[in-house]
This record gives C-alpha cells, structure tokens and sequence, in this order.
C-alpha cells in the first residue's frame, strides 16, 4: 500500500555501489553521478564496495578520491555476493537516506535525483520501474523482461536501483540474501513491515563495459527462497517485525 507521512527533511544521501571488476566503467560512473547530485544540490556521499575484485577497480576507487571528495570507498573482504556487498555498504553509509545503485552506469544519474526528492515528500521507500509509463529500457537483455514483468505490485522486482530512508534498512535487519536476491528481499520487507512506499517511473541502459554479473540460472531457487521467506513471516510471525507508527 503506498501512502506518505509527514517527516523530517532528510539531511544526507548515501549512494551504495557494490562493484566487482569494473575498472572499465566505475570512474565515469562516479564522476557523472557526483555531477549530477552536485549540480542538483543534493547532500551526498558515495559508498563503493569493492567485492573482491580482480583488476583495477580498487585503485580507480583510490585514484577517484583525489576528484571526488565524499567518496568513500571500502572494501568486503569476504565471503563475497551481491548481496554482502550491499549489506556492508549499507552499515558504512552515513546518510539519513540510501539509494542502491549498480556500478556499470546503467542506472540514470538523474534518476538519484528524482529518488531524493520523492523521499522528501515523506515516503519511506521509492521503488524505480522500468516498465510502466514514463520508464523505459535500452537493449534489454529478454529473459530479463521476462522475469521482472511477471506481475506483482512492484512490477519491477529485482532491480537493484531502489531508494530508502534510514529507518527503513534498520528496521527490515536482518538482511539474510548473501547475492542478487537481496534486491527482492529488502523491498518485500519493507512492505510487509509496514513501511509506506511509491513508485516512480526510471531508465536503464545495457552496460556498455564488462560483463552481467547476474546468472539467472543460478538465481531462481534464492529468488524463490527469499519470496517464501518474507511470505513466511508476513503469515506466520504475529505482526512481530511491523513496524510500530511513531507515537504508538
């Protein structure tokens, strides 16, 4: 159910990146996004999270300091996943509020924006979709489409470029999906806990860098595993991890 609160204006913007391997894309993915948020006046700061990498991704990350003063780049030592990955941005992030955003730049800068502005009418969460009016993809690869347009009231589902105010990473703890499943479970959280949401419009382009680190093939069961998970305890838990509305 979407709905929206009266709250305090938000003071700081996390950006969350988890990245693996994407010397080929990661500076520019920086640089365009600090512009943007920048020109914008948008408070912000950019947690990278290098997840193992192999190549040069971390010396870019330390290069990119030098341009980009509210970077802060760390690193998962492991285990690794997509899922750990975010999961230590997210404790690392200073900011009142958070939008998860991929590395290879195929998530629209001005998108952040447009997240930013949306929590500040009050929302908790701001779910992207690329598939209903005003959004839109670019070479998309079609077992994907096929995938997040079976229909549920996100629409969008496993996509990563999401945004939430703080309380709302706290509240949906303990983050449990250790790989891409983490995209579906902290949004079907949040939801079933209480959280009030929206959703807006977004744009994705194809990476033009590097290789998906997303396999499909591998992800069903987890997609699968973390959906039964959350419908597990929306049933069975007694309301136990709802959300309490302030002054109750």
């Amino acid at each position: 159910m979407t709905g929206e609160h009266p709250e305090k204006h938000l003071k700081l913007l996390s950006v969350v990146i988890p990245a693996r391997d994407e010397e080929g894309c990661i500076a520019s993915t920086l640089e365009h996004l600090h512009i943007e948020l920048r020109l914008r006046d948008v408070p912000h700061e950019i947690v990278v999270v290098d997840d193992g990498s192999s190549d040069r991704t971390w010396a870019i990350l330390q290069d990119s300091r030098t341009r980009i003063p509210n970077l802060v780049p760390t690193q998962n030592p492991g285990p690794h996943g997509f899922g750990r990955a975010v999961a230590r941005g997210l404790s690392a992030m200073s900011g009142d509020a958070v939008v998860i955003m991929m590395a290879d730049e195929s998530d629209d800068c001005r998108d952040v924006v447009r997240y930013w502005n949306k929590l500040n009418e009050g929302y908790d969460c701001v779910f992207g979709s690329r598939f209903i009016k005003g959004g839109g993809v670019i070479d998309y690869p079609k077992i994907k489409l096929f995938l997040n347009r079976l229909r549920i009231k996100l629409n969008d589902t496993t996509n990563a470029f999401k945004a939430y105010r703080r309380e709302v990473i706290e509240g949906c703890q303990p983050l449990i999906a250790p790989h891409f499943n983490i995209t579906v479970e902290i949004p079907l959280k949040a939801i079933v806990r209480g959280y009030t949401w929206t959703t807006i419009p977004i744009t994705w382009r194809n990476r033009r860098t590097g290789t998906a680190k997303l396999k499909i093939k591998e992800m069903g069961s987890r997609y699968l595993f973390i959906c039964l998970y959350v419908w597990l305890e929306k049933y069975f838990s007694a309301g136990d991890y709802r959300r309490t509305p302030a002054g109750k």
